[in-house]
């Protein structure tokens, strides 16, 4: 069974929460919160004891008190953690990659109004130099990051481009190999995808149809029981009666 990380907890100041921009939070929600995708990526990737799975929280090299002021400190719209430490980045309200011992795996923004060269370029640079492994971008109609699905993965210490491909529907999509799952844009709407089975991660939904069609089959099998019962009785019926019994 997977236990929690724990970790001895210095006397801890919390990093501030990163300001509020309306235009941001409204399409970070929209696409990640509204939709439950944020919650849909954490039942799928499990290990809630050792994973950090969190939003618009800053990521930091260095405790707070290290730190001369926020500016340029990136706080991303979703972002991904393995084996860290959840308790000590909610008393931290935020991820200082020296008391987790390593950077986040991915991040994730969400496009706005207001973040395109912030997200395109500034963030870019932000993320490798903290390590992080793959960031991606999602932008809705592709107006503010100039594409509607990006990703890169570190090598070297520099981001390189993630294959995007466009499917037969006009949907795009990428393959994150740390998350292994497969992301995509469909409609202007942000999807996970399972590459195991092709089929977008469980959701509400997607397992209320699942346990619907179960249970209509499961009546199916027991009305096609009932039937061949009454068959059989029908037919010992007719055999006693040609035995005269």
């Amino acid at each position: 069974m997977t236990t929690a990380k724990t970790q001895k907890s210095p006397p801890f100041f919390p990093l501030p929460d990163p300001p509020e921009i309306q235009d941001e939070k409204m399409t970070a929600a929209r696409h990640l919160s509204l939709t439950g995708n944020a919650l849909y990526l954490i039942q799928h990737l499990g290990s809630p004891e050792t994973t950090v799975i969190d939003a618009e929280h800053y990521i930091t090299l260095v405790p707070p008190a290290e730190l001369a002021d926020m500016t340029g400190v990136p706080y991303p719209d979703l972002l991904v953690s393995f084996n860290a430490y959840p308790d000590v980045f909610r008393a931290r309200n935020g991820y200082v990659i020296s008391e987790q011992g390593k950077p986040p795996d991915f991040v994730l923004e969400v496009a706005s109004r207001s973040t395109g060269r912030r997200d395109t370029v500034d963030k870019c640079i932000a993320y490798a130099t903290l390590g992080i492994p793959e960031y991606w971008r999602f932008d809705e109609d592709g107006r503010s990051h100039g594409v509607r699905l990006a990703g890169d993965r570190l090598v070297d210490g520099r981001y390189e481009p993630i294959q995007i491909d466009e499917l037969p529907d006009g949907s795009l999509q990428g393959h994150c190999a740390i998350l292994n799952v497969d992301v995509r844009w469909t409609d202007g709407q942000l999807v996970w995808y399972d590459p195991a089975t092709g089929e977008p991660v469980a959701t509400f939904e997607s397992l209320r149809q699942a346990l619907a069609q179960e249970s209509e089959a499961l009546n199916h099998e027991r009305e096609a029981r009932v039937q061949a019962e009454a068959r059989v009785r029908e037919l010992e019926d007719q055999i006693r009666r040609l035995r005269g019994e």
